[in-house]
C-alpha cells in the first residue's frame, strides 16, 4: 500500500561524529553535532527527539523558537518540573507537543479499547500488564547513561512506560498504587525488576509485572482485562496478538495481522505518522504532553512508594526526586 504521506528530513543531530553521519545518509539529510547547529543551519517545522530521556526537556525548550511540532519518544520527560514547564512553554509559543506511545495503534489495543469503550466487559475486576524483555548488562554498558536516575530510570520508566499508558488510557484515572522493585541481575542504579498494585477509580485492580531479567530474549509485552462478563489477553512481544477473547462477539478481527514484529517496538510508529501528517491530531491514539504526564505522574508515584514502602494516594501528587536529577 502506498503511503498517504512523505516527509522531508532537514537533518540528523547527534554528537557522535559515525552516528550522525549514518543517519545523514539513511534519511538523505544534512548532519548536525547540535541543535544550536541545526537550527542555526536548517530549517524545519517538526522536531522529533529520540535522545536519553533526561534530556528530553533541555532540548525541547531550546527548539519552541523554531518549531511548530514537537515529539517526544516515551517518557515525556523524567522530572515532573521539567515536564510541566515543556507543557507550560509549549501553550505559550503555540508549539504542538506529541508523545509517541505507538502501541494504542496496534489493531488489538484498538480492538481492546473499542470493548472498553462500550462498556462490554461489564464491571472490570482486573488489569495486568506483563513486561518481560532480555535487557543483560551488556545493553546496559552500551551507553553510561543507560539505568540512571538522571537520564534514564529504570524498566518501570524505559521499557514499561508504554504499558503504564495503555492501562491508563484503557482503565482510567489510578487513586492508589504500592510498588517494589528490585536489579538481581544487572549492575545499575535504578531498577531491572518491578511488581505493582494498583487502584482504579472505577473500583478494579491492576498488576504491573516488568522486568527485564527474561533469558536469553524477550519473551512477551501483554495485557489482559477480566470482568463479569469475559476476559480478554492482547500479547505478543508487543501487546500485537489477541491470545484469548471470551466476551460475547460483536465483530471479527480476523483481519488483524498476526506478523510478531522484529522488535518489541512493534508496529505502531508509521500509524503514529500517519495520523500526525494526515493533521487528525484530536485521535485519542495520540498523546499530547498532558496526556504524557499522567504516566510520567504514575510512575512517579510508584517510586515514591517503593522509597518509602507505602501505599500512595495519586491525588497526593507524589514526586520522586531522584528521578530526572
Amino acid at each position: 500500500m502506498q503511503s498517504k504521506f512523505s516527509i522531508e528530513f532537514a537533518g540528523a543531530v547527534d554528537p557522535i561524529y559515525d552516528r550522525r553521519q549514518y543517519y545523514s545518509k539513511l534519511l538523505n539529510c544534512k548532519s548536525f553535532e547540535t541543535v544550536a547547529d541545526a537550527v542555526t543551519n536548517s530549517i524545519f517545522d517538526t522536531a522529533i527527539i529520540m535522545t536519553p530521556s533526561g534530556t528530553h526537556a533541555k532540548i525541547g525548550l531550546s527548539l519552541l523558537n523554531h518549531v511548530s511540532n514537537l515529539i517526544i519518544e516515551k517518557p515525556l520527560c523524567l522530572s515532573l518540573d521539567e515536564a510541566d514547564l515543556l507543557i507550560d512553554r509549549c501553550l505559550k509559543t503555540n508549539t504542538r507537543l506529541f508523545v509517541i506511545k505507538q502501541n494504542r495503534l496496534n489493531p488489538p489495543i484498538q480492538y481492546l479499547k473499542k470493548r472498553v469503550s462500550h462498556g462490554d466487559f461489564g464491571r472490570i475486576s482486573l488489569a495486568t500488564v506483563r513486561v518481560r524483555w532480555c535487557r543483560p548488562q551488556a545493553y546496559y554498558d552500551q551507553d553510561s547513561w543507560r539505568g540512571t536516575w538522571e537520564l534514564d530510570g529504570g524498566v518501570l520508566t524505559n521499557q514499561a512506560s508504554h504499558h503504564i499508558d495503555l492501562l491508563q488510557w484503557l482503565l482510567g484515572d489510578v487513586i492508589e498504587v504500592a510498588g517494589m522493585t528490585s536489579e538481581p541481575l544487572v549492575n545499575i542504579e535504578t531498577e531491572d525488576t518491578a511488581g505493582v498494585l494498583l487502584k482504579f477509580s472505577n473500583g478494579a485492580l491492576g498488576i504491573i509485572e516488568a522486568t527485564t531479567t527474561a533469558r536469553p530474549s524477550d519473551i512477551e509485552g501483554s495485557i489482559s482485562i477480566l470482568g463479569e462478563r469475559g476476559l480478554i489477553v492482547v500479547g505478543g512481544k508487543a501487546v500485537n496478538r489477541i491470545e484469548v477473547d471470551t466476551l460475547p462477539p460483536i465483530d471479527s478481527y480476523d483481519e488483524f495481522p498476526d506478523d510478531e514484529p522484529t522488535s518489541v517496538y512493534g508496529f505502531g510508529h508509521k500509524g503514529f505518522y500517519e495520523i500526525f501528517f494526515s493533521s487528525d491530531t484530536t485521535s485519542s491514539t495520540l498523546v499530547d504532553g498532558l496526556e504524557g504526564r499522567r504516566s510520567l505522574e504514575l510512575i512517579h508515584a510508584i517510586y515514591h512508594s517503593v522509597d518509602k514502602h507505602v501505599f500512595v494516594e495519586l491525588n497526593a501528587s507524589p514526586r520522586f526526586l531522584r528521578l530526572g536529577l
